[in-house]
């Protein structure tokens, strides 16, 4: 059995930047690849490392992460807790899920490497291209 999570938008779609979503999927799949079940996990909006996100996945038995762009200390924050990483993923959820566990998606090796320091309040943090 394992169990993926990816960091979503309100529309069912990957979140653009891991740390800013505020609902994560988690699907728990058999060992034979059939969906078990499905959870919606919320969290708080905002920078994920001012949240207890992480400890909730790895509680939750959470071993892959599927997410579009995320920082270097998320990914290891990640890692440390048990949970493997895959980088730039998106579009719907539901599909990028079957297109991972069908092998045709892998790591793009690419982190968001700077970040603004300014967290003063949730939305001074961001990814900068």
């Amino acid at each position: 059995m394992k169990k993926i999570a990816v960091p979503i938008t309100s529309n069912n779609t990957i979140e653009e930047h891991f740390g800013h979503s505020q609902f994560y999927e988690i699907y728990t799949f058999s060992s034979t690849n059939e969906i078990l079940d499905l959870q919606l996990l919320t969290s708080k909006k905002g920078c994920a490392f001012k949240t207890n996100l992480v400890n909730l996945l790895a509680i939750r038995g959470v071993s892959f992460m599927l997410s579009d762009n995320i920082g270097d200390k998320a990914v290891n924050k990640l890692n440390s807790a048990g949970i493997d990483v895959v980088r730039g993923c998106s579009g719907d959820s539901a599909d990028v899920i079957l297109q991972f566990i069908e092998g045709k998606i892998s790591d793009n090796g690419i982190s968001c490497s700077q970040h603004n320091q300014n967290h003063n309040n949730e939305y001074d943090h961001g990814c900068i291209h």
